[in-house]
């Protein structure tokens, strides 16, 4: 089904809130690539998609035009119709890879109903999101963990700074509303809020094995905690001694 797969709709409806977990969509993920339940792509789609998955598989340098072209079933001139070079063709592998997320921004800036409510759906959605589309988030932190200094600011300045930046607005408008604190920075909070998801993501094998972490099979159960945390915090006020006057 193009572009109104299962897995489109279900993230749809973590959007709007209906009963879908996240485990759901993880579940529809990676049963759709274990089957090839994937819609057959042409021109620049095709495109993107083996270059992906090239890129994914063996990085930047272990990744030749011709490759990808043989891949996606198209000619070497045929990418460089779409893509001056493989470059660019990189910059744009990455980009669309977090253009979905733009439609969950979106939602999380919408007045319509509580911040707590559409920061809570909008972590949920985001996790979904980095589940669902895997070798792409893995390629992305690829990127980011390389040590390269000119990759980074690449990522920065042409991948994931402008969706990060509209987070950050976001909750500073919540902080204008009055609902966040105002000493608190905005930019930690998407910090937060992001690396709480991503780290999920990347240990979630590992946490399986610790007994005591008990939410690792439950990627939903762990969104709410970590929502839990960063809006109401780990100390019992009530409960907390009282700080010695000085």
């Amino acid at each position: 089904m193009p572009e109104t797969s299962l897995a489109f709709h279900l993230r749809n409806d973590i959007l709007t809130d209906r009963s879908v977990s996240i485990t759901e969509m993880i579940m529809v993920q990676s049963t759709n690539a274990a089957s090839g339940m994937v819609p057959p792509a042409t021109g620049e789609t095709a495109i993107l998609d083996a270059a992906l998955r090239l890129f994914a598989e063996r990085g930047f340098d272990g990744v030749s035009m011709r490759q990808i072209s043989e891949a996606a079933g198209v000619s070497k001139a045929n990418i460089y119709h779409h893509f001056e070079s493989k470059e660019a063709l990189y910059i744009a592998v990455l980009r669309s890879s977090v253009a979905d997320t733009r439609e969950l921004l979106k939602d999380l800036a919408d007045p319509t109903e509580r911040f707590e409510t559409r920061v809570a759906r909008y972590a949920r959605a985001h996790l979904a999101h980095i589940f669902e589309h895997a070798m792409a988030s893995r390629l992305i932190l690829r990127e980011a963990l390389a040590g390269n200094e000119s990759q980074a600011r690449t990522l920065a300045d042409q991948v994931v700074g402008e969706n990060f930046r509209q987070l950050i607005a976001i909750l500073h408008e919540g902080q204008r509303a009055g609902v966040l604190k105002a000493d608190i920075d905005p930019a930690l909070c998407a910090t937060l809020l992001v690396g709480a998801n991503v780290f999920f993501f990347e240990a979630q094998s590992v946490l399986r094995h610790i007994t005591e972490v008990t939410f690792a099979t439950d990627p939903e159960r762990y969104s709410e905690g970590i929502i839990d945390v960063l809006l109401h915090g780990m100390l019992d006020v009530a409960g907390s001694p009282k700080k010695r006057r000085g």
